[in-house]
């Protein structure tokens, strides 16, 4: 069974930085599509940084430049870091995963347009993140 477990929320002052973690269990870190989502009351979950099936990272245009993902596949932990922090990166964060997924031309893919909530079947439990001004 895949589990996922964030740690590494809390509250900051703008300008400041955390790293998020999530370690997984019940499957391998490098066969699964990974990701930051985050999500604020009355609105959709949104993708903050994911990895492509390729192993590239795409990343949220308000977070590009001040987040960064990586992660160990030994240690099946994802990790977000998170520099200048703003008062609207508050949130609560969530890690997801998928399996990697064939099209028509059995190419891999994690997404097809943008990544959408939708396309991940595994999430964390969430962290809050609150930065203050």
């Amino acid at each position: 069974q895949v589990q996922l477990v964030e740690s590494g929320g809390g509250s900051v002052q703008a300008g400041g930085s955390l790293r998020l973690s999530c370690v997984g269990s019940g499957y391998s870190y490098s066969n699964y599509c990974m990701g930051w989502f985050r999500q604020t009351p009355g609105k959709e979950r949104e993708a903050v940084a994911v990895f492509r099936s390729d192993g590239s990272p795409t990343f949220a245009d308000s977070v590009k430049g001040r987040f960064s993902i990586s992660k160990d596949n030994a240690k099946n932990t994802l990790y977000l870091q998170m520099n200048s922090l703003k008062p609207e990166d508050t949130a609560v964060y969530y890690c997801a995963a998928n399996q990697v997924r064939k099209n028509y031309y059995s190419d891999s893919y994690c997404y097809t347009a943008v990544p959408l909530q939708t396309d991940y079947n595994y999430w964390g439990q969430g962290t809050q993140v609150t930065v203050s001004s």
